[in-house]
């Protein structure tokens, strides 16, 4: 079994995941449901690439596709999505059974329904160390107090003897880091994982994902609709919108530089410095509602909401094309004046 200390020390530039044109949809009474439309991006080793978007967006559509979790009878999925270079879409479900958890791990947004609440805590992270090592079980036992320490729970050894219902949610949420990182995966992907933390546990669970990337050079696939988790621990982020990528740089570049009236709406919804000061500014808000997803029209489909939509936004759909060298932006008035 690799160790802790074996991980690489630092993030390198090779990619782990590439997603590739992605498109899925989902068949329902109400018709054709087009969840995510023709998504890319590429997710270097130690890196943490932000998904962000409001509910309904697709964001949690695209990281469920990657490890192939939405089930072949529900989604149609085209598109590749290849880790380290073999296209996950070309191996059979028993071969993904060995994907998932080990090259690939999941932290759900709500750990008591993730974990199992009849088996201790020892149990289920013992159980994903020896579904793919061959260790003993003392062995395994060691592993999960190790685990159980990298996340920062104090007193690890007894708390292997813990029922879930025992713990803090935060408590919670920090085991279900401990089993996602428990084989050493290439790709973590964190669905919502501060959603319901208070702000203190929240910083704690942000401070180990950073402590993974920095030290193990795990890449993170970070699902959030929270503008202030993003400026905390990514370092690239695509903002999606109906489904699509409307936006896509490193995160310095999105709050210095954001150029997508969608993604400069996001922003200017949050507190600003000077309302935290006592400001009399209002928070900005953006007009209108998410279009359905079961209509697809060719053309920009935030132009309904967007107080800078011309004519010429309704006769094509922008493609995301490069704004500044590694700045995309699926816009033609992209840029612009500074959010306020």
């Amino acid at each position: 079994m690799s160790t802790i200390a074996a991980a690489p020390a630092a993030a390198t530039t090779s990619a782990v995941l590439e997603v590739d044109r992605l498109h899925v949809e989902f068949s329902t009474e109400g018709g054709c449901v087009m969840a995510v439309k023709d998504v890319s991006f590429t997710l270097g080793r130690g890196e943490i690439l932000a998904l962000v978007g409001e509910s309904g967006c697709g964001k949690s559509t695209v990281a469920m596709s990657i490890p192939r979790l939405l089930g072949d009878t529900r989604a149609r999925i085209e598109g590749s999505i290849r880790l380290d270079g073999v296209d996950l879409a070309t191996l059979s479900e028993r071969q993904m059974r060995h994907v998932r958890g080990k090259d690939i791990s999941v932290v759900f947004q709500e750990p008591m329904t993730s974990l199992n609440p009849a088996y201790t805590i020892g149990r289920q992270i013992v159980e994903v160390i020896r579904q793919h090592e061959k260790v003993k079980r003392s062995a395994a036992m060691r592993r999960a107090v190790e685990l159980l320490a990298l996340v920062g729970i104090p007193d690890a050894r007894r708390r292997l003897s813990a029922f879930p219902h025992e713990l803090s949610g935060g408590m919670r949420q920090r085991v279900m880091i401990a089993i996602a990182v428990a084989c050493d995966p290439k790709v973590i992907i964190a669905d919502e994982p501060t959603t319901a933390l208070d702000v203190t546990i929240q910083a704690g669970v942000l401070d180990i994902f950073r402590r993974l990337r920095d030290t193990l050079g795990t890449a993170i696939v970070l699902i959030t609709h929270d503008l202030g988790v993003v400026a905390e621990v990514a370092d690239s982020v695509a903002v999606m919108y109906a489904g699509r990528v409307v936006e896509q740089c490193s995160t310095g570049e999105i709050f210095a530089r954001p150029a997508h009236p969608y993604t400069r709406g996001l922003l200017g919804a949050l507190p600003s410095r000077a309302l935290m000061r006592g400001g009399r500014r209002r928070l900005a808000d953006i007009a209108g509602v998410v279009p359905p997803p079961t209509v697809d029209p060719d053309e920009c489909q935030f132009a309904p909401r967007c107080p800078r939509a011309t004519a010429a936004c309704v006769a094509a759909r922008p493609p995301l094309a490069p704004f500044v060298p590694g700045h995309r932006v699926a816009c033609i008035h992209a840029g612009g004046e500074e959010t306020a």
